[in-house]
């Protein structure tokens, strides 16, 4: 009987390196590649560019390997114990960072029933993270952005989304990050915020921007990026219109639309009962939402219903009543919004919504209750959370200290303490250098 020999593998972008590494596990035995799932994969980085099942077939292909299991942790162990092989062979080059530990397991786990760890040496000019960067840096297609959120929403236990309202700012959503022990942590996404959009522009937040300029907006954001992009809809405007904005976005590449359940004159959500606001009635929302979900091309965009009830000051039940009849009228999930200091009544909210039978993805928005943690939104069954107006909050003020400085001192050098270098600048938009 040959010798079982596993290698783990992501396998998104395939190169010579994975083939050289099953061509030497093929001289020990048999190759049976235990192929992380995107759920594994998204635990330490982001999702991969194809689904398990399309890099599936492609290791499937390849000359040498027997079969292919998945893999549902970065954590070999499991999949070791149940097959208890003779060899494990993987490249030298998790002797460091976040496979330092997996690394050491798999030897504790081999030891067990006397296994051997084969290392081969890295393939030079060859690497995954280069690649990756080169294909981020070719950009994406409208319709694979369009898809990731939901797949994202279906393997990740948040998503994390970073209001954007430029090009600038799209560009640190898409690629700040840092290296944690569980690895690269970063945010999953951008939010379109109809808020900080007119901020930037020096309007009211009242819509007073039209659907033309905000898209002008998007296109700048989509033409830098390739991160998934949730459009902050406001009212969705009338029924009539919003059909032509949710074709729009879709044929854009926008992943969703998060509309709210009020009517008339937009008045920002945290001035609460401060303002004159209106909830629209369930009929007329829901009927709103069905024309919406008629009008999309494709089954991947999503349109979600933002519940405004907790905000004007009603009850959990009212909340409740609305998100089982706004999911009935097909929303791909539910919004609830709160300008309460803590997260007391969002997580009520929480623990009755997650008992639906017909329970989609819940959206949060941890502006007024930002004390709350992921950690506790996970908790408590949140898939998608919203850090709504950050960016352009923490911008004004910057800006407002500098200008006083200049005027104070009459020169600039005293805030250059507090501002980047123009070669940073530079370095931070492509092509800039």
């Amino acid at each position: 009987m040959a010798a079982q020999v596993y290698v783990g593998m992501s396998a998104d972008l395939v190169h010579p390196g994975h083939l050289n590494i099953i061509a030497k596990a093929r001289e020990y035995g048999e190759v049976i590649v235990g192929l992380l799932t995107d759920e594994a994969i998204a635990s330490y980085k982001r999702i991969p560019f194809m689904t398990f099942e399309q890099r599936k077939v492609i290791v499937e292909n390849i000359k040498g390997v027997k079969r292919v299991i998945p893999q549902k942790t970065l954590d070999y162990v499991e999949n070791l114990e149940f097959l208890k092989p003779d060899f494990v062979v993987h490249g030298d080059d998790w002797k460091e960072g976040v496979q330092k530990q997996t690394r050491q397991r798999v030897i504790e786990a081999l030891a067990q029933w006397g296994g051997k760890l084969i290392e081969i040496p890295y393939t030079k000019g060859i690497s995954s993270t280069t690649l990756h960067q080169a294909m981020k840096e070719i950009g994406t297609t409208p319709e694979v952005r369009l898809k990731s959120l939901r797949r994202m929403i279906n393997i990740k236990p948040i998503v994390r989304l970073l209001e954007i309202h430029n090009g600038l700012s799209g560009l640190i959503a898409e690629n700040i990050h840092i290296d944690s022990p569980h690895g690269k942590k970063e945010f999953d996404g951008m939010w379109a915020s109809s808020l900080t959009d007119s901020t930037a522009k020096g309007k009211p937040d009242i819509e007073a921007v039209d659907v033309s300029a905000r898209m002008t907006t998007i296109n700048d954001v989509i033409e830098v990026t390739t991160k998934p992009i949730i459009y902050d809809g406001d009212t969705g405007g009338k029924t009539e219109h919003f059909v032509f904005t949710v074709k729009t976005l879709e044929r854009l590449g926008v992943s969703a639309v998060i509309i709210e359940d009020k009517t008339g004159l937009k008045k920002n959500s945290l001035f609460g009962t401060e303002v004159e606001q209106t909830q629209d009635s369930i009929e007329n929302f829901c009927n709103k939402i069905e024309k919406g979900k008629q009008a999309q091309a494709t089954r991947d965009f999503m349109i979600i219903a933002r519940i405004e009830s907790l905000i004007l000051g009603k009850s959990v039940d009212d909340a409740m009543k609305r998100a089982e009849a706004y999911l009935a009228a097909g929303a791909d999930g539910i919004m609830i919004h709160s300008r309460s200091k803590t997260a007391d009544e969002i997580f009520a909210f929480c623990r009755r919504y997650n008992s639906l039978e017909n329970r989609k993805c819940l959206v949060a928005v941890p502006s007024s209750y930002s004390n709350v943690t992921e950690e506790e939104l996970i908790e408590n069954g949140i898939n998608v959370v919203i850090y709504a107006n950050q960016l352009i909050r923490s911008a004004y003020p910057a800006m407002m200290r500098t200008a006083k400085s200049i005027l104070v001192h009459h020169r600039s050098q005293e805030a250059e303490m507090d501002m980047m270098r123009i070669s940073e600048i530079l370095e931070l938009i492509p092509g800039g250098k």
